[in-house]
């Protein structure tokens, strides 16, 4: 293995090749081409060729199906056996829990003797989430099914801690953890034995800082003694290895920059091209996850930029926008739905909601909403809308519905999944063909892990972007990381709904919402609704909720999603109301009063602090 390149250079893409003759891999990354090539190119390579023991690359193919490695997977390998801490940044759907989870496996079983569970625990998966968590458990469980003897294991929010800590008793040699339960054990798990530490992976990275857990992460390196500040913990002293870091992100920023910074020494930088490194001479050394002050990570030759640059999408993902007036939203959802399912016996598809209020309306709207525009409509012919499995996850759900949510949506051949940004980040449902995101994403960067649902390992996908007149600007933004989106031809799908007794129209162009289909839907929705008082109340709920979400845009994305510029009527039109709630609008009037109020107060006392000064 040539390690030389990786000293030599700070873009390091492969280190060294076993492949007979001349591989594709020697060559830079950016002769490759677009993604969706990435098969084809690495069709004479293995990972056998990238040192892994053959009988783990035997469950590679057999339980994984994975029949040669992956871009970032052939980069990444190579460099982690060599022992080198890793920051990679991809395109989320490239393989990377495998390029860090095989090199980890390889080096365990090679042990003499061979390791037990009296050791303890060897290598700490962190992860955002409870569902990645499951995923990356069931990812390891499969890989690990010829070497018994390496313990896979997981803790996480929600699951019985007393079963954990007897699980962590019994040892666990690879944890996948989430951040909260982990250091909740690492400080009252006395019997949680970590000495032989020697691997931390923080998957995700960019999603584990998002959502908080900043001063959690700190206080994790701190115990285990992995923090890159001069810290030196009982860990550091007891360990009988070398530790090594590794930092998987798809989108990268000022925490994330300082997350790798404190936590990994002279990192082989894998993905990053030149308009994500520069050089730069300043090498501090102290900083804090919780704060976006250091805009720099501390490397020897180089520094990230995360505001420069195009974001990582693969390029076989198909990428359009729909532009809906506001009171439509609701129909042009439920009609797009019905288009891509009648069209496809076998495929999945996610719709994003920026509420859970949303989420559980829409969810008990699609499993109970009966109308059938083919025929008339009375009782004996009323069919389901949507004849497909619907689930839903969010963050409020208990976590046994969760789990069965994540477990089952797998299994099925056609299904629509409802969710929260909770399934946004590394989750991997197999044949998700299309994304929707029914509510704006936000931060550029939340898109693209959205999308990232789909069109992965090479494979086509779809997504579409759901904008008010009043948003296109968000197009604009979008095309700053490079993102490009189409128009979606709403028009001509929806002339492809024949409705009962309607003579075909003539004319060819019509405004959305004065389409007949749109319109016929439009009051069979808002008929159901009323005449189901726990719809209404769900309807009622999710108004609400997603008028307070709309609010709390920050920044350059206020401009965008101006609340001042919301019917509120409309906005009940797209929860199936008649009329807009008098209780709850009169609720939002009364909070942007005071918000207003409380504005002007907090000026004028400055104002008066100016004058005292003076």
């Amino acid at each position: 293995m040539n390690s030389s390149k990786a000293e030599a250079s700070s873009r390091v893409y492969i280190i060294g090749c076993k492949c007979p003759g001349s591989c594709p891999r020697e060559s830079s990354m950016d002769e490759f081409g677009p993604e969706g090539a990435v098969k084809e190119i690495f069709a004479s390579c293995s990972f056998t060729s990238l040192g892994l023991h053959s009988t783990l690359c035997d469950q590679l193919r057999e339980r994984l199906g994975f029949e040669a490695p992956t871009l970032v997977q052939a980069e990444a390998i190579p460099v982690i056996l060599a022992g080198r801490h890793v920051l990679v940044n991809a395109a989320t759907g490239t393989g990377k829990t495998v390029a860090y989870l095989a090199p980890i496996i390889h080096h365990l079983q090679s042990y003499t003797p061979r390791i037990d569970r009296s050791y303890g625990t060897f290598a700490l998966v962190l992860v955002p989430t409870r569902e990645l968590c499951l995923q990356v458990f069931e990812i390891l469980h499969k890989l690990l099914h010829r070497f018994h003897w390496i313990v896979p294991g997981y803790v996480m929010g929600g699951e019985n801690r007393s079963k954990e800590k007897a699980r962590l008793r019994k040892g666990i040699s690879i944890l996948v953890a989430t951040p909260g339960r982990l250091l909740d054990h690492l400080k009252h798990t006395t019997a949680f034995l970590h000495t032989n530490l020697r691997w931390i992976i923080f998957d995700e990275a960019d999603r584990i800082l998002e959502l908080g857990f900043g001063k959690e992460i700190e206080e994790i390196l701190d115990i285990l003694g992995s923090r890159n500040d001069g810290f030196v913990g009982k860990e550091k002293e007891d360990s009988n290895f070398k530790r090594q870091n590794l930092l998987l992100s798809a989108t990268l920023n000022e925490k994330v920059n300082n997350l790798a910074r404190i936590s990994l020494e002279e990192p082989v930088m894998i993905g990053l091209d030149d308009k994500k490194v520069q050089q730069d001479a300043s090498h501090e050394q102290s900083g804090s996850l919780g704060s976006v002050v250091d805009k720099e990570l501390e490397h020897p030759s180089a520094v990230m930029s995360s505001s420069s640059g195009d974001y990582n999408l693969p390029a076989q993902l198909v990428q359009k926008y729909v532009k809906v007036p506001c009171g439509s939203r609701l129909v042009v959802l439920l009609s797009i739905l019905k288009h891509l399912f009648e069209r496809e016996a076998s495929q999945k598809v996610v719709v994003f909601f920026s509420t859970c209020d949303a989420v559980d309306f829409h969810y008990s709207l699609l499993s109970k909403f009966q109308w059938s525009p083919y025929t008339q409509q009375d009782a004996e012919t009323k069919q389901l809308f949507l004849r497909c499995k619907t689930f839903r996850l969010h963050g409020n759900m208990k976590q046994e519905d969760r789990r069965t949510t994540f477990g089952a949506i797998k299994t099925e051949k056609l299904a629509l999944l409802l969710s929260t940004d909770v399934a946004a980040r590394g989750l991997d449902f197999l044949k998700v063909k299309c994304i929707i995101q029914y509510d704006s994403p936000g931060e550029a960067t939340e898109y693209v892990h959205r999308v990232g649902r789909t069109a992965r390992l090479g494979e086509r996908g779809d997504s579409l972007l759901f904008l008010q007149p009043i948003e296109v600007d968000y197009l604009q933004d979008l095309e700053k990381h490079g993102v490009l989106l189409t128009e979606y031809p709403l028009l001509k799908v929806l002339d492809g709904f024949p409705l009962y007794g309607h003579v075909p129209r003539v004319k060819k162009f019509v405004s959305t919402e004065s389409h007949p289909w749109v319109l016929t839907l439009q009051k069979a929705l808002e008929s159901f609704v009323s005449a189901e008082p726990k719809m209404k109340k769900l309807a009622q709920n999710a108004f609400c909720s997603w008028v307070r979400a709309y609010t709390a845009h920050r920044g350059e994305l206020k401009r965008m999603f101006m609340v001042k510029k919301l019917h509120l009527g409309h906005v009940a039109k797209s929860f199936a109301l008649k009329e807009q709630p008098s209780l709850v609008g009169k609720s939002f009037q009364s909070q942007s009063k005071k918000r207003k109020r409380d504005q002007k107060q907090k000026g004028q006392q400055k104002k008066r602090k100016v004058s005292g000064k003076t």
